[in-house]
Protein backbone atom coordinates (compact mmCIF):
# COMPACT_ATOMS: atom_id res chain seq x y z
CA UNK A 1 0.00 0.00 0.00
CA UNK A 2 0.72 3.47 -0.16
CA UNK A 3 3.35 5.16 2.35
CA UNK A 4 3.33 1.29 3.96
CA UNK A 5 -0.11 1.86 5.66
CA UNK A 6 -3.39 -0.19 5.75
CA UNK A 7 -6.13 1.19 2.69
CA UNK A 8 -8.34 3.95 4.33
CA UNK A 9 -12.12 2.30 4.55
CA UNK A 10 -15.23 4.90 5.26
CA UNK A 11 -18.30 2.63 7.02
CA UNK A 12 -21.84 3.82 5.85
CA UNK A 13 -21.92 5.60 8.77
CA UNK A 14 -18.96 7.94 8.49
CA UNK A 15 -19.52 9.00 4.48
CA UNK A 16 -21.86 8.93 1.62
CA UNK A 17 -18.88 8.36 -0.17
CA UNK A 18 -18.60 5.00 2.25
CA UNK A 19 -22.56 3.78 1.50
CA UNK A 20 -21.44 4.25 -2.64
CA UNK A 21 -18.66 1.99 -2.35
CA UNK A 22 -20.26 -0.63 -0.18
CA UNK A 23 -23.47 -0.81 -2.54
CA UNK A 24 -21.27 -0.79 -5.46
CA UNK A 25 -19.24 -3.55 -4.16
CA UNK A 26 -22.23 -5.75 -2.14
CA UNK A 27 -24.90 -4.90 -4.34
CA UNK A 28 -23.72 -4.53 -7.57
CA UNK A 29 -25.33 -2.28 -10.59
CA UNK A 30 -26.84 -2.88 -13.94
CA UNK A 31 -27.18 0.78 -14.67
CA UNK A 32 -25.69 4.17 -13.51
CA UNK A 33 -25.16 4.48 -9.72
CA UNK A 34 -26.92 7.93 -8.31
CA UNK A 35 -25.78 8.76 -4.84
CA UNK A 36 -28.85 9.97 -2.81
CA UNK A 37 -29.72 10.42 0.79
CA UNK A 38 -32.49 7.56 0.63
CA UNK A 39 -29.77 4.85 -0.05
CA UNK A 40 -27.99 5.37 3.17
CA UNK A 41 -29.99 3.90 6.54
CA UNK A 42 -27.82 6.27 8.82
CA UNK A 43 -28.20 9.55 6.97
CA UNK A 44 -29.28 11.47 10.49
CA UNK A 45 -25.53 11.48 11.29
CA UNK A 46 -24.39 12.43 7.64
CA UNK A 47 -25.10 15.71 7.90
CA UNK A 48 -23.54 18.39 6.33
CA UNK A 49 -23.20 20.38 9.52
CA UNK A 50 -21.16 17.51 11.06
CA UNK A 51 -18.82 16.49 8.28
CA UNK A 52 -16.24 18.13 10.21
CA UNK A 53 -16.79 16.37 13.34
CA UNK A 54 -17.20 13.04 11.32
CA UNK A 55 -14.15 13.40 9.02
CA UNK A 56 -11.10 15.72 10.08
CA UNK A 57 -9.99 13.13 12.67
CA UNK A 58 -9.46 10.54 9.99
CA UNK A 59 -7.69 12.78 7.88
CA UNK A 60 -5.24 13.98 9.98
CA UNK A 61 -4.28 10.65 11.15
CA UNK A 62 -3.82 10.22 7.39
CA UNK A 63 -2.16 13.66 6.77
CA UNK A 64 -4.55 15.68 4.77
CA UNK A 65 -4.98 18.30 7.69
CA UNK A 66 -2.65 20.91 8.54
CA UNK A 67 -2.28 22.13 11.50
CA UNK A 68 -4.18 25.44 11.27
CA UNK A 69 -7.24 23.31 10.06
CA UNK A 70 -6.75 21.10 13.02
CA UNK A 71 -6.76 23.97 15.60
CA UNK A 72 -9.78 25.75 13.83
CA UNK A 73 -11.18 22.14 14.60
CA UNK A 74 -10.09 21.82 18.01
CA UNK A 75 -11.16 25.44 18.80
CA UNK A 76 -14.46 24.37 17.14
CA UNK A 77 -14.89 21.32 19.34
CA UNK A 78 -14.14 23.29 22.70
CA UNK A 79 -17.21 25.97 21.50
CA UNK A 80 -19.89 22.88 21.03
CA UNK A 81 -18.33 21.82 24.37
CA UNK A 82 -19.14 25.05 26.25
CA UNK A 83 -22.54 25.11 24.19
CA UNK A 84 -23.81 22.11 25.76
CA UNK A 85 -22.75 22.85 29.16
CA UNK A 86 -24.67 26.60 28.95
CA UNK A 87 -28.28 24.66 28.13
CA UNK A 88 -28.89 24.13 31.78
CA UNK A 89 -28.71 28.01 31.83
CA UNK A 90 -32.47 29.57 33.20
CA UNK A 91 -33.75 32.10 32.69
CA UNK A 92 -37.53 33.98 33.78
CA UNK A 93 -40.51 33.11 32.07
CA UNK A 94 -41.53 36.68 31.95
CA UNK A 95 -38.02 37.40 30.02
CA UNK A 96 -38.53 34.64 27.19
CA UNK A 97 -42.92 34.44 27.13
CA UNK A 98 -43.00 36.08 24.02
CA UNK A 99 -40.38 34.12 22.12
CA UNK A 100 -42.94 31.34 22.82
CA UNK A 101 -45.78 33.29 21.51
CA UNK A 102 -43.85 34.90 18.33
CA UNK A 103 -43.16 30.84 17.44
CA UNK A 104 -46.45 29.49 18.54
CA UNK A 105 -45.44 27.49 21.15
CA UNK A 106 -47.46 27.06 24.48
CA UNK A 107 -46.27 29.23 26.84
CA UNK A 108 -44.56 26.70 29.73
CA UNK A 109 -46.69 26.86 33.35
CA UNK A 110 -42.91 26.91 35.25
CA UNK A 111 -41.52 30.56 36.58
CA UNK A 112 -38.35 29.52 34.81
CA UNK A 113 -37.10 27.87 31.69
CA UNK A 114 -34.08 26.52 30.75
CA UNK A 115 -31.81 27.08 27.14
CA UNK A 116 -31.97 23.15 26.73
CA UNK A 117 -35.83 23.31 27.30
CA UNK A 118 -36.15 25.96 24.74
CA UNK A 119 -34.28 24.93 21.77
CA UNK A 120 -36.05 21.18 22.58
CA UNK A 121 -39.55 22.76 20.91
CA UNK A 122 -40.01 22.64 17.62
CA UNK A 123 -40.12 26.09 16.26
CA UNK A 124 -37.92 28.10 18.58
CA UNK A 125 -34.26 28.42 17.36
CA UNK A 126 -30.83 29.31 17.77
CA UNK A 127 -31.37 32.63 16.66
CA UNK A 128 -34.26 32.75 19.04
CA UNK A 129 -31.99 32.04 22.03
CA UNK A 130 -28.82 34.67 21.36
CA UNK A 131 -31.65 37.47 21.64
CA UNK A 132 -32.46 36.61 25.34
CA UNK A 133 -29.41 35.40 26.27
CA UNK A 134 -25.52 37.28 26.52
CA UNK A 135 -23.91 33.98 26.65
CA UNK A 136 -25.70 32.27 23.71
CA UNK A 137 -24.76 35.47 21.81
CA UNK A 138 -21.17 35.06 22.04
CA UNK A 139 -21.21 31.76 20.62
CA UNK A 140 -21.19 31.25 17.16
CA UNK A 141 -24.34 30.65 15.42
CA UNK A 142 -23.67 27.78 13.21
CA UNK A 143 -22.13 26.37 16.31
CA UNK A 144 -25.60 26.51 18.40
CA UNK A 145 -27.10 25.44 15.38
CA UNK A 146 -25.66 22.16 15.16
CA UNK A 147 -26.34 21.42 18.77
CA UNK A 148 -30.04 22.85 18.60
CA UNK A 149 -30.20 20.08 15.47
CA UNK A 150 -28.73 17.33 18.12
CA UNK A 151 -31.38 18.05 20.71
CA UNK A 152 -34.80 18.54 18.11
CA UNK A 153 -34.32 14.97 16.79
CA UNK A 154 -32.29 13.44 20.09
CA UNK A 155 -34.83 11.10 20.00
CA UNK A 156 -34.31 9.90 16.21
CA UNK A 157 -30.42 9.88 16.55
CA UNK A 158 -30.30 7.74 19.94
CA UNK A 159 -31.88 5.03 17.97
CA UNK A 160 -29.86 5.32 14.94
CA UNK A 161 -26.76 5.14 17.46
CA UNK A 162 -28.18 1.98 18.62
CA UNK A 163 -28.24 0.79 15.15
CA UNK A 164 -24.63 1.87 14.09
CA UNK A 165 -23.74 -0.33 17.43
CA UNK A 166 -24.94 -2.94 16.04
CA UNK A 167 -23.52 -2.99 12.71
CA UNK A 168 -20.72 -2.10 14.18
CA UNK A 169 -21.21 -5.39 16.33
CA UNK A 170 -21.50 -7.17 12.65
CA UNK A 171 -18.59 -5.22 11.32
CA UNK A 172 -16.26 -6.89 13.45
CA UNK A 173 -16.85 -10.74 12.67
CA UNK A 174 -14.93 -11.47 10.07
CA UNK A 175 -15.82 -13.72 6.93
CA UNK A 176 -12.93 -15.68 4.83
CA UNK A 177 -12.57 -14.66 1.48
CA UNK A 178 -12.28 -18.76 1.11
CA UNK A 179 -15.17 -19.55 3.07
CA UNK A 180 -17.80 -22.03 0.73
CA UNK A 181 -21.10 -20.97 1.53
CA UNK A 182 -22.69 -23.56 -0.84
CA UNK A 183 -21.27 -25.79 2.12
CA UNK A 184 -23.04 -24.42 5.25
CA UNK A 185 -26.06 -26.19 6.75
CA UNK A 186 -28.80 -24.41 7.19
CA UNK A 187 -28.49 -21.36 4.23
CA UNK A 188 -30.91 -20.77 1.66
CA UNK A 189 -29.82 -22.20 -1.75
CA UNK A 190 -30.36 -18.15 -2.76
CA UNK A 191 -28.47 -16.22 -0.13
CA UNK A 192 -25.31 -19.11 -0.35
CA UNK A 193 -25.31 -18.23 -4.36
CA UNK A 194 -25.21 -14.48 -3.50
CA UNK A 195 -22.69 -14.85 -0.85
CA UNK A 196 -20.20 -16.88 -2.76
CA UNK A 197 -20.85 -14.57 -5.70
CA UNK A 198 -20.03 -11.16 -4.10
CA UNK A 199 -17.45 -12.76 -1.11
CA UNK A 200 -18.51 -10.08 1.80
CA UNK A 201 -15.58 -9.61 4.29
CA UNK A 202 -17.43 -9.51 6.99
CA UNK A 203 -21.39 -10.79 8.64
CA UNK A 204 -22.03 -6.59 8.45
CA UNK A 205 -21.57 -6.45 4.54
CA UNK A 206 -22.99 -9.85 4.14
CA UNK A 207 -25.94 -8.54 6.11
CA UNK A 208 -26.37 -5.66 3.31
CA UNK A 209 -26.47 -8.29 0.14
CA UNK A 210 -29.69 -8.19 -1.77
CA UNK A 211 -31.84 -11.37 -1.08
CA UNK A 212 -29.94 -12.56 2.10
CA UNK A 213 -32.00 -12.31 4.79
CA UNK A 214 -32.05 -11.86 8.50
CA UNK A 215 -32.76 -15.67 8.85
CA UNK A 216 -29.36 -16.13 6.59
CA UNK A 217 -27.69 -14.23 8.70
CA UNK A 218 -28.35 -16.01 11.74
CA UNK A 219 -26.96 -18.93 10.15
CA UNK A 220 -23.65 -17.39 9.19
CA UNK A 221 -23.51 -16.14 12.45
CA UNK A 222 -23.78 -19.30 14.32
CA UNK A 223 -21.34 -20.92 11.48
CA UNK A 224 -18.95 -18.01 12.27
CA UNK A 225 -19.45 -18.92 16.24
CA UNK A 226 -18.57 -22.47 16.12
CA UNK A 227 -15.14 -21.89 13.48
CA UNK A 228 -14.36 -19.64 15.99
CA UNK A 229 -14.81 -21.67 18.86
CA UNK A 230 -17.28 -18.80 19.93
CA UNK A 231 -20.18 -18.84 22.93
Amino acid sequence: FISQKEPLILRRDQAYIGVLIDDLATKGTNEPYRMMTSRAEHRLTLRQDNADLRLTEIGREIGLVSDSRYSRFQEKLTELESIKNSLSERYKLADVSHIYEKRGETIPKTAVVSAKEMLKRNYITAEDLQQVSPTFASFKLSNIKLVETELKYDGYMQKQKRAIKESLRLESLPLSPDLDYTKIKGLRIEAAQKLQKVKPLTLAQAERISGVNPADITVLLLHFRKTNKLG
